[in-house]
């Protein structure tokens, strides 16, 4: 490969956009899995869950728009074959998230009669946005294919990837609360870890059945031997988050985190498979990176923009984080009544 810089840009707005995906995903997809899960608690432990997500779920969606951005300016034909087949389910996703910041804003400040219907909103705001992600991701893995197989596997994925968010907001929830919110989550996980996980498995052996480009990379020597770190890592993780919430008193002692941090690493590992599954397309059997590329000039003037937002997002959301580190408390507005 020639890796002059029409070679190279392409691949850093690829890393750029994907590095984006990954970041919301496992940032949104904590908040999203504490809204999936509000409906199971009382009304003084909603107020700490939505406190708990209160300052970075906005923020957290930032990362969404980067990388749905980079999509658009700087490989424009992608944008175009991936919107005209996903278009339904980006606007059933928009729904739920401009759903979930309405019923967010509102829980706080309606009348205690009302208050209810807005926390039922905020959390079917959050399964129907995952919901919809897990469809896209499945159409999108299947290259768009309208067969039956290839629209039960999307079907598959979007009926499970609520039970990894479900999974993620569990594990925040452990390293934010404490006491009876804290045991439930540490219950939570317990439910939704076995679904998860056997989600994920399912996913992993149908996708290369789906996909003759996917099973072409993933069983073929050597490449299967140098790939076997990445499930070996998500089995690990998979032990150490189902040993701690397995063992209350290991959560009792501040372990908490290695719930969170377990399902994270999960996520990682499986974004990695994902991209050396598609690599180097960014369309599967459609359109390569460079395909899809726009001219070099417009990539060299668009590098400028993202080589100063890419930095301040991440300052931002790493200084965000350390401001609000920390136990989550009852949500609450200065000068609001509740009536």
């Amino acid at each position: 490969m020639d890796f002059t810089w029409n070679t190279l840009l392409p691949l850093i707005f690829m890393g750029v956009m994907g590095l984006s995906l990954l970041a919301y995903v496992v940032l949104d997809g904590y908040d999203l899995g504490v809204g999936i899960l509000l409906p199971f608690a009382t009304d003084a432990e909603k107020d700490v869950m939505v406190s708990s997500i209160g300052p970075f779920w906005d923020a957290n969606e930032t990362w969404l728009v980067l990388g749905i951005g980079v999509l658009l300016v700087a490989f424009p034909r992608a944008h175009s074959l991936v919107l005209t087949h996903l278009y339904l389910p980006v606007a059933v996703m928009l729904v739920g998230l401009i759903l979930r910041g309405v019923s967010f804003d509102f829980r706080v400040k309606a009348r205690a009669a009302r208050k209810g219907m807005w926390n039922g909103l905020f959390a079917a705001g959050s399964l129907v946005a995952a919901v919809a992600q897990g469809w896209m991701l499945g159409s999108y893995l299947t290259g768009f294919d309208r067969e039956a197989w290839s629209l039960a596997f999307a079907a598959g994925i979007a009926l499970t990837l609520p039970t990894a968010y479900a999974m993620l907001g569990a594990g925040w929830l452990i390293m934010k609360t404490w006491d009876e919110l804290q045991l439930k989550a540490v219950g939570w996980a317990r439910k939704v870890l076995w679904p998860m996980g056997v989600a994920l498995v399912g996913i992993s052996l149908a996708t290369p059945l789906v996909s003759q480009t996917v099973f072409s990379r993933w069983f073929q020597l050597p490449q299967l031997i140098g790939l076997l770190p990445i499930p070996v890592a998500c089995a690990a993780a998979f032990y150490a988050a189902w040993h701690v919430i397995a063992r209350p008193r290991v959560v009792a002692v501040g372990y908490g985190w290695i719930v969170f941090a377990s399902t994270v690493l999960i996520f990682v590992m499986a974004f990695l498979g994902l991209a050396y599954s598609l690599f180097p397309f960014i369309v599967i059997d459609r359109l390569t990176v460079w395909q899809a590329a726009s001219a070099h000039e417009s990539l060299v003037f668009i590098f400028v923009g993202v080589a100063i937002t890419l930095p301040a997002i991440v300052v931002y959301t790493i200084f965000m984080y350390r401001v609000f580190w920390g136990r989550a408390s009852e949500l609450s507005y200065a000068g609001d009544a509740q009536h």
